[in-house]
């Protein structure tokens, strides 16, 4: 897999071939009094929250789950209704109970001039995916002109967003990680898709979301491609990965499902897609979108900036067909046409069979058509059928995306690795300890290094210890203030730190520290060097607690 870094500024061309000038926008109401925006889907599913909250509402079952199921297909509507539904359930602005404007639709890019002049117009980007696509030519030659191969690219991307709100959930800039995963699109067949085909899955799939209950199923990934609901084993594969990411961070299974899109909700681009949604305290969030985009970005790019991004297929075998052909009469269209015959030459010369069979069709009943703006007649150009000898084809390929939001994704997981126990070590045992129940490998500090108490004594083993685990690879914290060693233990805790390695006078004399785990709170003991190479096993997880439990024994009176 390629790695690219491109630029966050981008020209309007090709935003424009891209769709996003045009298309990419969410639907916004004003308040009708004030002018407050809002974003429609939004503010009509906080109101339909607050329809099923409302305990003196005189709601039948039926209406519940009719309100249910739109909640569910809100991203679906259009702008026709949308108004309706917003006017069917009576939404008012939340601040001032105003009527609402109508919905419109607001386009979420940011907009600059590029360069003193201000006459080129640009964005910064609202995805890093186009800076791939513009770059494939060379990409595809640093790849010796082979498909599949893959392009990654970790940057800031920028939207407009109507209502930012939920801490890192909705921003206007954010960190995004995509994969541009180019393929044959008469091939969508994945090398390594056996590795996840027995991965299992909530899929939200578009049964599921159309009719009661409303409720995911588990599924494996095999079962779904065969099934056709996933459309391919390459989108399949990457939803299996995305599958194994997710829970090999931490994420809660049973709060993690893949939504698939309704037909009318897909992106401009796609052809098939899904969302990793994941559960938190502000509902369904999605944190990762996996699309196929078929081969409309790099057949956009090509047709607008005159540039083939094709990609050539290589026969085995030489291939022998009859192809339709159109003959220009080159004396009578340069001497009708002058400098343009070249041009109306050209666009003969390339087009499919269909567009061949219509000009064909058109000369012969009208006597007369359309080239590229310019009328010939039937006596400028003949047909005849070739045979031809091809030993290859130039094609446009299909893109398989996988992108993530960094931000969600980080925020989803501290939500489900946070909790909270009673009771404590120390002077402050009473008092309601928080816990960032991070995996040891997410971990940002892997380790404590703790004096048993603010001790001249141990200061040289405190450094040593914390020399040897940097030597390792571990980040590591020392934390020597004067706090009780419960208070300390619960303050790494508190961010997740895994292990505490703690030096205690038994440690001065014959070199042995406690180790501590954050989420049993039981300790060994061993020698400093043993400490530092079993804290790197369990972080790397070759082994688990419980076993080094076993190797060590636990420490009974701590």
């Amino acid at each position: 897999m390629l790695e690219l870094e491109a630029s966050c500024l981008t020209p309007e061309p090709v935003l424009k071939a891209s769709g996003h000038v045009d298309k990419f926008s969410d639907l916004m109401v004003k308040d009708a009094v004030t002018g407050t925006c809002y974003r429609a889907d939004h503010l009509l599913r906080d109101h339909l929250v607050s329809l099923l909250q409302d305990t003196q509402s005189d709601l039948t079952q039926g209406q519940r789950e009719e309100i249910e199921a739109l909640r569910e297909r809100l991203d679906e509507l259009s702008q026709k209704e949308m108004d309706e539904m917003l006017s069917m359930y009576g939404a008012k602005a939340p601040e001032t109970s105003n009527a609402l404007t109508p919905a419109y639709p607001f386009n979420l890019m940011f907009a600059t001039q590029i360069g003193p002049s201000g006459l080129l117009p640009g964005y910064l980007r609202p995805e890093t995916a186009q800076g791939i696509f513009v770059n494939f030519k060379r990409l595809l030659e640093y790849m010796g002109g082979k498909l599949p191969f893959a392009c990654a690219q970790i940057g800031l991307s920028f939207r407009n967003e109507i209502s930012p709100r939920a801490g890192l959930l909705r921003v206007r800039e954010f960190q995004q990680a995509e994969i541009e995963h180019f393929v044959n699109a008469e091939d969508k067949t994945h090398p390594k898709f056996g590795n996840i085909r027995d991965v299992k899955i909530n899929m939200y799939g578009r049964s599921q979301q159309m009719r009661p209950p409303y409720k995911p199923i588990v599924t494996s990934i095999g079962a779904a491609v065969d099934e056709g609901i996933i459309a391919n084993e390459t989108l399949g594969y990457f939803i299996g990965r995305t599958a194994v990411l997710v829970d090999k961070i931490g994420m809660k299974w049973e709060h993690v499902r893949f939504r698939q899109h309704l037909e009318h909700e897909m992106a401009h681009y796609a052809s098939d897609c899904w969302d990793l949604e994941i559960n938190c305290s502000y509902g369904w969030v999605e944190c990762a979108g996996l699309a196929d985009r078929s081969a409309f970005d790099l057949g956009n790019h090509s047709e607008k900036s005159g540039q083939e991004l094709t990609a050539r297929e290589v026969y085995a075998e030489p291939r022998h067909r009859e192809v339709l052909a159109a003959i220009p009469n080159k004396g009578l269209l340069g001497r009708t046409f002058k400098k343009d015959a070249q041009t109306i030459m050209k666009s003969l010369a390339s087009m499919e069979e269909a567009e061949l069979l219509a000009l064909q069709a058109a000369l012969a009943s009208k006597g007369k058509a359309s080239v590229i703006g310019f009328e010939v007649t039937k006596d400028q150009i003949t047909f005849k059928v070739e045979k031809r000898t091809e030993t290859g084809r130039n094609y446009y390929p299909s893109v398989i995306e996988p992108s993530f939001g960094v931000g969600r994704l980080l925020y989803c997981l501290w939500e489900h690795c946070y909790y909270v126990r009673e009771g404590g070590e120390g002077e402050d045992g009473s008092a309601i300890r928080a816990v960032l129940g991070l995996r040891p490998s997410m971990a940002p500090v892997k380790c404590a290094v703790l004096p048993l108490s603010k001790n001249a004594l141990f200061e040289d083993m405190v450094k040593e210890v914390g020399q040897l685990l940097g030597r390792a690879g571990l980040i590591n914290r020392v934390d020597d203030s004067g706090q009780s060693i419960g208070r300390r233990y619960a303050r790494a805790d508190e961010i997740g730190t895994p292990f505490g390695i703690t030096v205690d006078f038994k440690s001065t004399e014959d070199r042995t520290v406690t180790v501590r785990e954050r989420d049993s709170t039981k300790q060994i003991r061993c020698t400093i060097e043993n400490a530092v190479e079993t804290i790197r096993e369990l972080v790397a997880e070759r082994k688990t607690w419980a076993q080094v439990c076993d190797q060590f024994g636990v420490i009974e009176d701590v």
